[in-house]
């Protein structure tokens, strides 16, 4: 199925509405969606039910240190990414104030008073583990292709440079898939005309694998809708 497809195919192509609470989302993806595949996103390190890190052999990090102990779930599409299409994250509204009297916008006004905000932010299909350190340095960054980069991590392939990231081979399947899916189900987000073209390729580039079929499966039990995205390509392939 493709995305134009997806796109116009509305009731089949919902995104969630079932858990506005991005806490929750996390407690029930460590819980139910990663029990038996604790494995971060780009780095492929293994992590305990208290979200402790086992770094994966050659592995290393000179910032965020502390962090690099923890796992993090990550957003892929990052917040800001659909967060700014939000007036309160633009702009602020009148219930966001401090209890000091001090107006405040960015994510935290759009989490506080725009339901479809929370919604956005709290889907599981847009939410991997990922080392705290790497979550950290990528920040908002949107991906690419980096020509010159050295992976910022010693032997996990994560590249950053210049506010862009170009994630590893194993990752950018599940990466594109995610765009396309969060692209095909809610409105407030628009990929560039250059991150569609990106997208398209690496999703033909990386077939799914079975994890990733199963990761879908199981947060469609919890979350209530279906990612066709993933779910199509799953069918095609027997997943």
């Amino acid at each position: 199925m493709s995305l134009s497809v997806l796109l116009s195919s509305g009731a089949n192509a919902a995104g969630n509405t079932s858990n506005q609470s991005f806490s929750k989302a996390k407690k029930q993806l460590l819980a139910k969606v990663y029990p038996d595949h604790r494995q971060t996103i780009y780095c492929g390190a293994s992590f305990d039910k208290k979200k402790n890190i086992t770094p994966p052999a050659g592995f290393k990090t000179s910032v965020y240190k502390k962090r690099a102990k923890k796992v993090e779930w990550e957003h892929v599409v990052p917040a800001e990414n659909f967060g700014r299409a939000f007036v309160e994250w633009r702009e602020g509204n009148k219930a966001c104030v401090n209890s000091k009297g001090k107006s405040f916008k960015g994510r935290k006004c759009a989490e506080k008073v725009n339901t479809e905000y929370r919604y956005m932010q709290a889907d599981m299909y847009n939410l991997y583990p990922a080392i705290g350190a790497v979550n950290a340095l990528r920040s908002n960054y949107n991906f690419t292709m980096l020509s010159s980069a050295k992976s910022d991590f010693g032997q996990c392939d994560m590249r950053i440079e210049k506010r862009k990231a170009q994630p590893p081979v194993k990752a950018r399947g599940r990466i594109a898939r995610t765009y396309m899916y969060m692209q095909a189900v809610y409105p407030k987000y628009k990929m560039s005309k250059q991150q569609q073209k990106l997208m398209a390729s690496w999703d033909k580039q990386y077939p799914v694998s079975k994890w990733e079929c199963t990761r879908a499966k199981r947060i469609q039990k919890i979350q209530g809708n279906v990612n066709q995205v993933v779910a199509s390509r799953c069918k095609a392939v027997g997943f």
